[in-house]
């Protein structure tokens, strides 16, 4: 279900008062009877009750509030939690380069050295780079280096490898001098792809895209959708129709995640949705964990000798035996006639009985409450 606030057109500040005019309006403007050439008109209509049905509920409304609140604080923490890691990234990326750099600075040091002391010209050739990953890094890292370049070769379609691990233009780039023995511009230029595929490869592994944030939405569900395992379809804010499939294990506040059905952020991967399912509240039916408790109407007479009566069950009619001297604070429970949990098991129905009077007063029945407080018996 959308946001109820937005499905009604209120603030979400909005009185009772309020909530309860916009929903009339609403229901009147899109009844199905006077929208009869709108196929979508039963669907719209469906979601103004049950927008309604959550907000007029103060509990229901407070705790669609507090659920809201909790989704939004778990998206900043999730976008400082991003923020963290890309500054830690980018610091050890930064370590690794100001590193290599120095060492580059050290080897374009010693190149006049040997050029002018009359040493061969294979003793002034550039340092390959295994071996200054050897040197930095130590060995450790010219093995790691060997193991992900042979990945890299087998994964590489029209980019080639040298034979030191080295893509064969990052290779070129560093080996390849002008006729006085310094870098080209093309050296210096593939730097930063260097450093970047250099760092990858000290790891051991591969850049992590980042996550987009999950979607929260809440979806009303009754009793005998639980029961029956229906399909429940949802409209998002962004107006993307979604459904999915109820199955055992599911009950009231529990939460379903749809991979990948989240936010679609360029350049990450897309994130989930999660919705949170909502018992539809009614007058007979309510749900605790797996049980299913509703009320079971009793007369004075009945309550004091015990009685056989009938009541009217989420999957139909049902004989029930009431106890002599049965109060309103016990309970009859029929077991496995709940919601199915995730072993495929099924919990109660859980009768909560409530003494009634007759509609009208017998002056029989107030002749003996009288005379029993009285203490005098007939």
């Amino acid at each position: 279900m959308r946001d109820p606030y937005s499905v009604l057109g209120v603030k979400r500040d909005a009185p009772a008062d309020e909530i309860k005019a916009a929903w009339r309006s609403k229901a009147k403007s899109i009844h199905p009877d006077q929208n009869r050439d709108d196929p979508n008109a039963s669907q719209r209509f469906a979601e103004v009750g049950q927008a309604y049905d959550v907000l007029k509920d103060p509990k229901k409304r407070d705790r669609y509030d507090q659920a809201r609140k909790v989704a939004a604080q778990k998206h900043r923490e999730q976008t400082i939690m991003q923020q963290r890691e890309a500054a830690r990234e980018a610091a050890e990326r930064a370590k690794v380069a100001e590193k290599l750099m120095e060492e580059l600075a050290k080897a374009e040091a010693r190149k006049p050295q040997g050029a002018t002391s009359g040493k061969p010209a294979d003793a002034t050739a550039p340092e390959a780079p295994e071996d200054m990953l050897e040197r930095i890094f130590g060995a450790q890292a010219r093995q790691q280096q060997a193991k992900t370049s042979a990945s890299d070769s087998s994964n590489s379609g029209t980019t080639g490898t040298s034979g030191n691990g080295t893509t064969s233009e990052e290779a070129q780039a560093y080996s390849e001098t002008d006729g006085s023995g310094d870098k080209t511009p093309a050296a210096i230029a593939a730097a930063g792809s260097f450093i970047t595929s250099l760092f990858k490869r000290l790891t051991g592994t591969s850049q992590v895209i980042e996550k987009a944030p999950d979607i929260t939405a809440e979806a009303t569900v009754t009793v005998s959708d639980f029961l029956e395992k229906k399909s429940v379809s949802l409209t998002l804010s962004d107006e993307r129709e979604v459904r999915f499939q109820i199955e055992p294990g599911m009950t009231d506040g529990h939460i379903v995640r749809l991979k990948g059905q989240g936010l679609k952020i360029p350049g990450m991967q897309r994130g989930d949705l999660t919705i949170t399912l909502l018992a539809a509240r009614s007058d007979n039916f309510r749900i605790n964990g797996y049980d299913i408790h509703t009320p079971l109407s009793v007369s004075l007479q009945d309550a004091v000798l015990g009685c056989e009566t009938t009541l009217q069950a989420p999957e139909g009619e049902i004989s029930v035996t009431v106890p002599a001297w049965s109060g309103s604070d016990q309970t009859i429970r029929i077991p496995g006639k709940g919601l199915y949990d995730d072993k495929g098991e099924r919990g109660d129905l859980v009768m909560e009985i409530r003494i009634v009077l007759l509609e009208k007063p017998d002056e029989k029945v107030t002749d003996l409450m009288r005379h029993m407080r009285q203490g005098l018996y007939l």
